[in-house]
């Protein structure tokens, strides 16, 4: 893939041809916790100590995780396949003459097939040689035997096939330069250096010399995982050196290089063909998974927030695509032209910067959005649909017979507490209200607010102000409440018509201003209902009051539900019957016809409200999730699910996950747009949002760090090979910080004319993910055994076009893999056996729970819930569980 740098050479008139004598800017110095500080500078010098003519010819991209600059393997891009041993006499003869027969272990190598070199890419070459690395000028390094840093023989012992053992080692996977005049393969073995271009080579079960199949090279999921987990422990992931990310499921540091984390955006193929007929050819989708909001890592670079004032962020006027480092400038810095859409846009005075002779901006360096794949912006009012402050939280708490009786309301009310004060509430609660809060103890932002509704048959509100030194900006309402020393509530008994007796500035405090009464408040609300006990909830009417109290600022409502609503407007009944499952109309279960609910979701998310449910089915009772699941899944929450909900075993659970919800970052009133090169156009979107039209904007009421987005894309012409694919990704939100901001991915692709090197760079978790999204998003078009055999019939596409058209020729009966394929058909498998798409009974409410799931979830949680981790409690260490000094 290209360097990021090499973009700004195109400013040159006279192109890449001239020689500069100046070098680009060095990358910014950046080392993991767990790296060592040498071999991290080495790192970052990789991108900027290149002359440009000097990145035309060696930022090759490599296979897999091989960095540029490395040495070349000598035969293949895969290890070689061991060759079966002759068979012996007897049983073992027979067995060993029966596996030779269908061609398992024999000889997968295919032969190499000569090219003519050429120029496939402005900016990089799949298939030029590897020559050395020029970033220290062939200078080798004291002191450091390249021998002893390469030599990864301990991850072949592993018996993966996977980039981390069927590969050399080069300076970015080492961390270390390779030394001047060597080239070293695995072990220190001078390797071949400039031979001809290699194809993949497929990977199949091997068979030894006693004729048994080596269990060693069977795929697994475990041992795919292990090898990387172990090499990121003390490796640094560089996204534009290391063109194929690690596995979703694994623990990494990445360095922002002007691509973005595979953490925020993840291609099924981060090398693209160029013509649909290509694509074709391999089965696989097209399609880039997207979690705008995720969690980075500690030691990883924070997301840069940059303020650009009244103007805005420099964007391209023709496809509005915002500024970023794959967008280069000419005419001394006068224009920039787009990458997306290659328009010449005239640069503002006030983002003017001189440009050196190769086209790089001299304030580059100091500029994070001409640097960094992912990038915050501060947008001016023309971006606001409304005042932006801090997020507001409305806590609305089912009161009803069966969440008492069962424990439910006791646990959920705990871990309210505990997720806003930690597990030790109740020792500060006597503590003087006047004692501040540290900020690093506190969980929600500052400008965060907090309210509280219970409800069963009618609708409660509680008025938790206390007095405040500052009375500026209050209602007199307001001013006549403060000073409670104990929480009050209010009843609304009208759910016809609800309303909010208390208004917004009375419901929402400051949740450590008022400390000591939200605590009482919690605590007391089990005990005030625990003779009560109303059968019958109403929740429609109840989410209809949240509404009315949110519309002004929008927020984010938290419930809890532990009985069917069958009281008042919008009361639901049992649908789920055995009789309808497996037949045509069962898809109906999945999806609500409720108009009421239907109403209520799409105001919510016009407001800028998203809604989390936590649901408890005591017994395993229908709960009808497809209708009540509906709201949080159009506007952008998500749905907790117990289906049997037994205090002793799930409250400890369920505090967990109220915690996670109100602490991970959440944004509000959030729009997205995706964008992409000439040649692609979006084809659909799958996930939790929605989408009045399409081509229109996605919306979402709330938007958190753990949804993912599913976005395929079609050709719409043919991509030229000579330049790279480029997508961005575009999220306008509310922090809850109360700023309204744009947050921006980039993400880069090389283009090649067939599909050979497309197979090289396979992301397996987002294909996975893509067709997962794509076969949730029909469950409610079509039957379960269609979608089951749909699953089926792609799995067999992608394996039997690989064999067919990438793998040479091959005995009928080997069993041939694309290598970063390897663990696909246990995926699959996985899939198939969820609760969403199994044959059998399974209850409704479960495969709906599922379903959405499926649609929301990421490249680490769907990676853990079709192949989860299993680990042996009896053979710990002591020294499990404990942090490395190492690392």
């Amino acid at each position: 893939m290209a360097d990021h740098a090499m973009y700004h050479s195109l400013g040159d008139q006279q192109g890449l041809a001239k020689t500069h004598s100046k070098s680009p800017p060095a990358a910014p110095s950046f080392r993991s916790p767990g790296a060592p500080a040498t071999g991290s500078q080495y790192q970052d010098s990789l991108y900027s100590a290149f002359t440009p003519q000097q990145q035309q010819h060696s930022s090759t991209p490599q296979p897999t995780y091989q960095s540029q600059g490395g040495a070349k393997q000598g035969q293949s891009y895969f290890p070689p396949q061991q060759s079966p041993g002759s068979p012996h006499d007897g049983a073992m003869g027979v067995l060993s003459s029966q596996i030779g027969s269908i061609g398992l272990g024999q000889d997968g190598s295919a032969s190499v097939r000569p090219t003519k070199k050429k120029h496939r890419h402005a900016y990089h070459d799949l298939e030029q040689p590897i020559g050395l690395s020029q970033a220290f000028s062939g200078m080798p390094q004291p002191d450091v035997g390249p021998a002893h840093y390469q030599d990864t023989s301990h991850y072949r012992q592993m018996g993966i096939g996977q980039p981390y053992a069927g590969q050399d080692v080069g300076t970015a996977m080492n961390q270390f330069p390779t030394a001047g005049g060597a080239g070293y393969a695995l072990g220190g073995t001078p390797g071949v250096i400039g031979g001809p271009p290699t194809l993949p080579v497929p990977s199949g079960p091997s068979v030894s010399g006693q004729g048994r199949v080596d269990p060693e090279q069977i795929p697994s999921v475990p041992r795919s995982r292990d090898a990387p987990a172990q090499f990121y422990l003390d490796h640094v992931y560089h996204t534009m050196e290391q063109h194929l990310p690690p596995p979703g499921a694994i623990p990494f540091i990445a360095y922002d290089q002007g691509n973005s984390s595979p953490k925020f955006a993840r291609l099924t193929l981060n090398n693209i063909p160029s013509s649909s007929d290509s694509l074709l050819a391999t089965a696989l989708p097209l399609g880039l998974l997207l979690q705008p909001l995720a969690p980075i890592a500690p030691g990883e670079q924070p997301i840069p927030v940059l303020d650009f004032g009244e103007p805005g962020p420099p964007r391209c006027r023709r496809c509005r695509a915002y500024i970023n480092p794959f967008m280069t400038f000419r005419s001394g810095g006068n224009k920039f032209v787009c990458n997306m859409c290659t328009f010449p846009n005239d640069v503002v005075l006030e983002y003017f910067a001189p440009t050196d002779p190769s086209g790089v901006r001299m304030d580059r360096d100091q500029r994070p959005e001409l640097r960094l794949g992912t990038v915050e912006f501060m947008v001016p009012k023309e971006y606001w649909a409304k005042e932006p402050v801090g997020l507001r939280w409305l806590f609305v708490i089912d009161v009803g017979q069966e969440a008492i009786n069962r424990g439910f309301l006791e646990a959920f009310c705990d871990g309210i507490l505990s997720a806003l004060y930690g597990h030790n509430y109740a020792d500060s609660e006597d503590e003087d209200q006047n004692d501040e809060v540290s900020t690093s103890l506190k969980a929600l932002p500052e400008g965060s607010r907090v309210g509280f509704v219970t409800f069963d048959k009618d609708v409660h509100f509680y008025n938790c102000n206390v007095h405040s030194s500052s009375n500026e900006g209050r209602s007199m309402l307001t001013q006549l409440q403060a000073g409670l020393e104990q929480p009050q509530m209010l009843v609304m008994p009208d759910i016809e018509d609800p309303f909010v007796p208390l208004g917004s500035e009375g419901l929402f405090v400051d949740p450590y201003e008022s400390k000591s009464i939200i605590i009482s408040l919690l605590l007391q609300i089990p005990k005030l209902f625990s003779k009560i006990k109303n059968p019958e909830p109403a929740l429609l009417p109840t989410l209809n009051s949240a509404l009315a109290a949110l519309t002004a600022t929008g927020g984010k409502i938290v419930c809890s539900l532990a009985a069917l609503p069958t009281w008042g407007p919008g009361r639901l009944f049992l649908r789920d019957d055995n009789k309808l499952h497996g037949i045509e109309t069962e898809k109906k279960l999945f999806q609500t016809e409720h108009a009421g609910w239907k109403k209520t979701a799409s105001k919510m998310v016009e407001s800028g409200i998203g809604v989390d449910f936590f649901i408890a089915a005591p017994g395993g009772v229908y709960m009808d999730v497809a209708t009540i699941g509906h709201v949080s899944a159009q506007t952008g929450g998500e749905t907790y699910f117990y289906p049997n909900f037994h205090a002793q075993r799930d409250s400890r659970k369920l505090s967990l996950e109220v915690k996670h919800t109100i602490t991970r970052e959440t944004g509000y009133q959030a729009l997205m747009k995706v964008r992409c090169s000439n040649g692609l156009q979006v084809s659909s979107y799958h996930g939790n949002f929605l989408q009045h039209t399409f081509g229109a904007d996605l919306e979402f009421g709330v938007i958190d760090a753990d949804k993912a987005v599913g976005v395929m894309f079609s050709y719409d012409g043919k991509l030229d090979a000579k330049l790279d694919a480029h997508f961005q990704c575009a999220l306008l939100y509310t922090a809850a910080n109360g700023e309204r901001r744009v947050r921006c991915t980039n993400t880069v692709a090389s283009v090649s004319e067939g599909a050979i090197e497309s197979m090289r760079y396979i992301d397996q978790d987002a294909v996975v993910n893509m067709i997962a999204k794509e076969a949730a998003s029909r469950m409610t078009e079509r039957t379960l055994k269609e979608i089951r055999s749909a699953l089926t019939e792609k799995t067999i596409d992608i394996l039997a076009g690989y064999r067919k058209a990438f793998s040479g020729s091959h005995p009928p009966g080997q069993l041939v893999l694309p290598e970063n394929l390897k663990e696909f058909s246990m995926y699959a498998l996985g899939l198939l056996k969820c609760r969403a798409f199994k044959a059998g009974a399974e209850p409704s409410d479960r495969r709906t729970y599922t379903m959405r799931l499926l649609k929301s979830a990421s490249a680490l949680e769907l990676s853990l819930l079709l192949y989860p981790r299993i680990i042996p409690l009896h053979s710990l260490s002591p020294e499990s569980g404990f942090p490395s000094s190492e690392t």
